[in-house]
């Protein structure tokens, strides 16, 4: 099953969020145990080096031991523009997922993807999904 990461994911196990760390967590293990199931944007790499630090390059280098980067350029960028979601971020999100073919986009951020194409799903849900 396909899934795309939305960056808050990644933050929350990179950055040991306690309250979030459990059910992103488990999202990556799943993903480790199944190689290219899984996939980030572009952009997210650069959010999270950017967010984590001191450095987040052996968390992007792990990532990608198990993780797709789905290309993308001008036309998912004008796809992104004119999906009707307020945040530009998420809809280059949405954006990823549609160019690598991702079922769900697996987010905490539910509110701001209901406009989406691609279905939201929180870790949690995502987790008692797969089961």
């Amino acid at each position: 099953m396909k899934v795309l990461l939305d960056t808050d994911v990644l933050l929350d196990v990179a950055l040991r969020r306690a309250e979030f760390y459990p059910d992103s967590a488990a999202v990556l293990s799943w993903a480790e145990q199944h190689p290219g199931e899984i996939a980030v944007a572009w952009h997210t790499l650069a959010n999270l080096f950017y967010l984590v630090r001191p450095d987040a390059r052996g968390f992007i280098a792990d990532l990608l031991e198990f993780a797709e980067v789905p290309a993308t350029g001008t036309q998912a960028m004008r796809a992104a523009l004119g999906f009707s979601m307020r945040d530009l971020e998420d809809a280059m999100q949405v954006a990823a997922a549609s160019e690598w073919g991702a079922r769900y986009i697996i987010t905490r951020n539910l509110a701001d993807f209901r406009k989406s194409p691609i279905p939201a799903l929180s870790p949690r849900q995502f987790l008692s999904l797969k089961d």
